[in-house]
């Protein structure tokens, strides 16, 4: 069974990135929960509210699916936002982790029958196990470097997500980027691990593979970093670093294709 299909490694990786966002949060004061996160508009305090009213919602639809019930609505995800919003960046931080605890210890009982059997209903598609935790794990892997990267300039993106979650990238292209005002076929490298993908900002879909056609540009970056430039978390310092090669390629109008969420 490949990890497409088979939690187990999407179950260790998120018990991974909550153990790591454990250990970065627990030693933090008040003055460093109010700290800007990467994320401008948020505090590291803001992040873990959001986490920690995800793995509510997670948590939601996990019971859901094991119970074969119908999935949470809309009503209920506002429920639980308008609840976190209103909390002090104290009790975000200390219910954030302890929520996103019970989520990974709840999944990491379930028996291999209810493993084989989960189906529920997310997002206008029915999803396995596997394919929930991968929703999960993008979310959380990516909002955990949130926080390290804003006490640690040198963090990154845990290694282990990045090598489950480097090859769905492309599955994310309609809900992560914008049409190129300059649209480009760009050939893509990636290192750690090794992948060739080929990037249209046009169509703005990022597929397996080189172009049929000459592509216009390329990038050569980690795999790390391209995944964090699809989720809009590269900047200037990037180029600069050479931690992205590019060739013919303006990399503000390639960030500007993935403004981030």
């Amino acid at each position: 069974m490949d990890s497409a299909t088979d939690p187990g490694p999407w179950i260790r990786a998120l018990r991974a990135s909550h153990d790591r966002l454990t250990a970065i949060v627990n030693p933090l004061d008040a003055d460093q929960l109010r700290a800007r996160s990467y994320d401008s508009e948020w505090s590291i305090a803001d992040v873990l509210s959001h986490l920690g009213s995800g793995a509510e919602i997670f948590l939601l639809n996990l019971n859901s699916g094991l119970a074969a019930g119908d999935p949470p609505s809309r009503e209920d995800y506002q429920a639980i936002w308008d609840v976190w919003n209103e909390l002090p960046p104290g009790e975000q931080a200390a219910r954030g982790v302890a929520v996103n605890g019970s989520l990974v210890a709840l999944v990491e009982s379930l028996s291999p029958e209810q493993v084989a059997a989960f189906r529920v209903a997310m997002f206008g598609r029915t999803m396995d196990l596997a394919g929930l935790l991968r929703m999960r794990l993008s979310e959380h892997a990516v909002h955990t470097w949130d926080v390290a990267v804003a006490l640690d300039p040198s963090a990154r993106v845990s290694p282990d997500a990045v090598s489950l979650l480097i090859d769905g990238v492309g599955q994310m292209m309609p809900w992560m980027g914008k049409k190129a005002a300059s649209p480009q076929v760009i050939a893509v490298t990636t290192t750690d691990p090794e992948r060739a993908f080929t990037l249209d900002t046009g169509g703005v879909t990022l597929t397996a593979g080189t172009a049929d056609a000459s592509p216009s540009g390329s990038i050569d970056l980690t795999a790390e970093a391209l995944l964090r430039l699809v989720y809009g978390r590269v900047d200037e310092s990037a180029a600069a670093s050479g931690e992205v090669r590019a060739s013919n390629v303006d990399l503000a109008g390639l960030r500007a294709v993935f403004p981030g969420f």
